[in-house]
């Protein structure tokens, strides 16, 4: 009976250490393995109202007429308890008009969306390195996290990438920091004038204050932007989204603005949102329209969405103070986006 039971207290030992041995390599592949996500988006846009039929609201994405293209979105990232990493490449005219400052020195930057690595100093803080889309702005490069299509002004003229080093400090739950210093705004690729702008954020339960400072070329005074932007869930069904911006580069001009967007889940994957935004150039000088312009962009939206799928529907009505539209004739300009975005 001794011999047997030691046997059997050997097996029941070599079992577990096997056991013990296979779920550490299972946590530690699952915890080092790299994942593949993406997506990719393709529109018809007319106009309806006010314009010819190539007049566009100048603001970014979703602008070309007819049936049209968005891009292909391909990403590959890793996160561990230590850090990880995040390569994000686009190609077709969305991604062409994200990076729109490069190639600057490489051949292929144009495709470059994101490319960082980041380092969890302690559970606390996280240092990244590279290039990063904004922190600025309610709204997104990619559509799969927009609720609309068709982009806002405020969106349009902030920054849409920054290349530096960023430090992300959790102060609690509720509350979180950032800081970062960083070449130029959209100089993705490299920094050849030896200026760098300054970023800070600090977030509070949804709501975060961000701001931006730095010479953004050799011949310019220094830009400043204050911005904020808010998500809610007011229940769970409704939902509201804010944004408020301030940018200005002293003798050059600026914008300032605001935009709310509420929406609703309806039912079954249907959901049905708007926008409401006001926008105002500076008198020093716009970067839209045209220096003291103002113009309000209304953007009504309903999505359907499958599991990976998701339709997009949009009427779209933009009032300038000013004619803009059809040969500077008219001052409004109506416009519909039947889009697709698959996520896989």
């Amino acid at each position: 009976m001794k011999i047997i039971s030691t046997k059997v207290s050997k097996i029941w030992v070599i079992a577990m250490s096997l056991c013990i041995n296979y779920t550490v390599n299972a946590q530690s592949t699952e915890d080092e393995s790299i994942e593949f996500s993406g997506s990719v988006d393709t529109y018809f846009r007319t106009n309806l109202s006010g314009g010819d039929k190539l007049d566009a609201p100048a603001s970014s994405f979703a602008n070309l007429n007819g049936f049209a293209l968005g891009m292909v979105n391909v990403k590959a990232e890793q996160s561990t308890s230590q850090g990880g990493f995040v390569a994000d490449l686009v190609f077709g005219p969305r991604g062409t008009d994200a990076v729109f400052a490069s190639p600057y020195y490489s051949a292929t930057g144009n495709i470059v969306n994101q490319l960082y690595a980041y380092w969890n100093a302690s559970e606390k803080l996280t240092l990244t390195l590279g290039n990063f889309n904004t922190f600025l702005g309610y709204e997104v490069i990619s559509p799969v996290d927009n609720f609309h299509y068709s982009t806002s002004y405020l969106f349009s003229y902030g920054p849409f990438s920054h290349t530096g080093l960023k430090a992300d400090y959790a102060i609690s739950d509720d509350q979180s920091l950032m800081v970062a210093i960083m070449n130029p705004t959209d100089l993705t690729e490299m920094n050849d004038v030896d200026l760098y702008t300054y970023g800070l954020q600090y977030g509070f339960k949804g709501t975060y204050l961000n701001f931006l400072y730095g010479k953004q070329a050799v011949d310019a005074d220094a830009t400043f932007q204050a911005d904020i932007t808010g998500s809610y869930e007011l229940n769970d069904k409704v939902s509201l989204g804010v944004n408020a911006s301030y940018n200005e580069t002293m003798n050059a001009g600026g914008f300032y603005g605001a935009a709310i967007y509420p929406a609703v889940a309806l039912k079954d994957g249907f959901d049905a949102g708007l926008r409401v935004e006001y926008f105002k150039e500076l008198e020093a000088g716009g970067v839209a329209y045209g220096a003291g312009n103002s113009v309000i962009d209304a953007t009504l939206t309903a999505s359907y969405t499958t599991k990976d799928l998701r339709l997009i529907a949009e009427l779209r009505l933009d009032q300038s103070s000013t004619a803009q539209f059809n040969s500077m004739t008219s001052d409004q300009l109506s416009s519909f986006i039947l889009a697709a975005v698959y996520s896989f």
